[in-house]
């Protein structure tokens, strides 16, 4: 088992990883009758795309010796009304340090190969857009 998640009430969960004991609030979002004062599990799952994409880049980073510390990505998410899902998620990734035109496009590649990303749904648009120093 990687995690625990305990219903709190009121639309909230509490997700305990139970390696770390680290936990993760979420709520519903307000257009789904939530308070929005946490991470809806939607806005998880977009937020883990992006994670993922650094976490992909960084092991290529590190196995190559590039710099990418301080990157940064923000993150938006679409949801579609019929039926109610994610139907996009936009990520701006954003790199503080300077890149050749070659570790741009190897960072590039492996951000794209995130196993986050071939886990959704092929309908779900992903817009990434990547933006250099």
């Amino acid at each position: 088992m990687i995690a625990q998640v305990e219903y709190k009430g009121q639309l909230r969960t509490e997700a305990k990883h139970l390696r770390s004991g680290r936990v993760i609030v979420t709520d519903a979002p307000i257009d789904n009758q939530g308070k929005g004062e946490a991470f809806s599990p939607t806005d998880l799952v977009a937020t883990a795309l992006a994670s993922c994409m650094i976490t992909i880049m960084g092991i290529v980073a590190e196995r190559d010796g590039i710099d990418i510390e301080g990157v940064t990505a923000d993150v938006d998410k679409i949801m579609s009304k019929e039926p109610r899902r994610i139907g996009e998620i936009k990520i701006i990734i954003t790199f503080k340090s300077k890149l050749t035109t070659d570790q741009r496009g190897k960072l590039e590649r492996a951000a794209k190969t995130c196993p986050v990303s071939g886990s959704l749904h092929e309908d779900l648009k992903e817009t990434i857009e990547f933006s250099y120093a």
